[in-house]
């Protein structure tokens, strides 16, 4: 009678421990994202932590970089940025294949071009890799294409005015700053606002609310009194 029972119970071990260990949505891993794909995911979650400084050192050099080379291109042309990058890195490479060289023929040493492992390196762009970025491109670009439409020939008028209105500051701003400076002032918010915002989330998520609260009524207010919104809504 004992052997039956073992005989009964075993399916229904099996069966709890292959349950015990649930495959993850998608088949990836728990801690990944479920609701993006493995390179949508990997993509954002990388501009995630940079923006956050989750890796101190990598945001660091990012910010740096660029920070400095904006700071460059509104000092000088375009053309001598570049150049003066392209030189920069020419000395470097140059310098570090001269050492190479040299301390190969003192030793007498066969270890080949030193960068040998980066040019054997594929780069080249696939036909099908370079349709899928274009694919990617004209969606944005459709969908671009027809909110221009939409605003210019004033499918929704109170759309059509914050354009206008948004233009209109966008003239003082650009009497006060030129290109160059709006994009170094957009990487410092970009670099600063996320992380500030995760330590005061409370307190900034309530502002908000007052003031987006306070911006409906305002924009109700504004529909009512146009004519014809009025009339839209209430049929």
């Amino acid at each position: 009678m004992a052997e039956p029972s073992a005989a009964t119970q075993s399916p229904s071990v099996s069966s709890s421990s292959s349950g015990a260990e649930p495959s993850a949505p998608g088949g990836g891993s728990p801690g990944s994202c479920p609701a993006l794909g493995a390179k949508s995911c990997g993509s954002s979650c990388a501009v995630h932590d940079l923006i956050f400084w989750r890796d101190v050192k990598k945001t660091g050099f990012v910010f740096g970089t660029t920070l400095i080379m904006l700071l460059s291109l509104a000092a000088f042309s375009v053309i001598s940025v570049v150049s003066y990058l392209i030189l920069a890195l020419l000395s470097v490479t140059i310098s570090f294949r001269v050492y190479k060289s040299v301390i190969q023929a003192v030793q007498k040493s066969e270890e080949g071009h030193p960068f040998k492992a980066y040019l054997d390196v594929d780069i080249t762009l696939s036909s099908e890799a370079f349709h899928n970025y274009v694919n990617a491109a004209m969606v944005h670009i459709n969908r671009a294409l027809k909110l221009i439409i939409r605003l210019f020939l004033v499918e929704d008028l109170v759309d059509s005015l914050k354009l206008a209105v948004f233009m209109w500051l966008m003239t003082y701003v650009g009497a006060v700053f030129n290109g160059i400076t709006l994009l170094i002032l957009a990487e410092l918010l970009i670099f600063s606002v996320p992380i500030v915002y995760e330590k005061y989330k409370t307190q900034i998520d309530h502002c908000v609310g007052i003031a987006r609260d306070q911006t409906k009524s305002i924009v109700e207010k504004i529909q009512a009194k146009l004519p014809g919104i009025a009339k839209k809504k209430a049929e």
